[in-house]
């Protein structure tokens, strides 16, 4: 485990012993730590992800209200070479909904949604009882006078704008995954 982590013995043995990473002591006092909350624990500290611990297949969540948009988007992840399951989401509820579903890697909203816009789903994201672990992208045609500052107080990084193509949300939503630890699947050299 502290190979994973890329820390001592003595550093995991601390966390453990001070329950910033949760686990079990086995009757013989060794510690113990589930695969899923190691991977957990590594992607919420930004450490990235031995190949054991990553799914083969990430999910993104895209909310999106423009149909065509979306579609064009969903379609351009899936054939990005990432390997993605792009799940859809047209408003900020049923965003919410589908986050607790899915627990998505990577979460792309569109600013402006017809319920809330998506500093206000981010924020609902952070109130207590409520966790996530996943990069978020945000896509805009534009956004109102001190948007960007407030999304990088909630911890948004990344913000693409529509003019710049679908490419560039790809490349992003590429980007978001390698902070994840997420290595995308190597193209087959020689293929049919």
């Amino acid at each position: 485990m502290a190979r994973a982590c890329q820390v001592t013995p003595a550093t995991v043995a601390h966390w453990f012993d001070h329950g910033i990473l949760k686990g079990h002591r086995t009757p013989t006092g060794r510690r113990r730590v589930d695969a899923e909350e190691l991977a957990s624990f590594l992607r919420a500290h930004r450490m990235p992800l031995p190949p054991e611990l990553a799914p083969e297949r990430q999910t993104v969540l895209l909310v999106e209200d423009d149909r065509n948009y979306l579609r064009l988007a969903s379609r351009a992840l899936t054939l990005s070479g990432l390997d993605l399951d792009v799940i859809e989401a047209t408003n900020g509820t049923d965003a919410l909904v589908e986050i607790g579903r899915v627990q998505p890697a990577v979460i792309v909203f569109d600013y402006g949604l017809p319920d809330m816009n998506a500093a206000q789903v981010i924020e609902r994201l952070m109130a207590p009882g409520r966790r996530t672990n996943a990069e978020i992208v945000v896509v805009t045609g534009g956004l109102p006078p001190g948007a960007r500052q407030h999304l990088q107080r909630l911890g948004v990084t990344t913000v693409v704008a529509k003019e710049d193509g679908v490419e560039a949300l790809t490349a992003a939503v590429g980007q978001a995954l390698e902070r994840t630890g997420y290595v995308a699947p190597r193209a087959v050299a020689g293929g049919a």
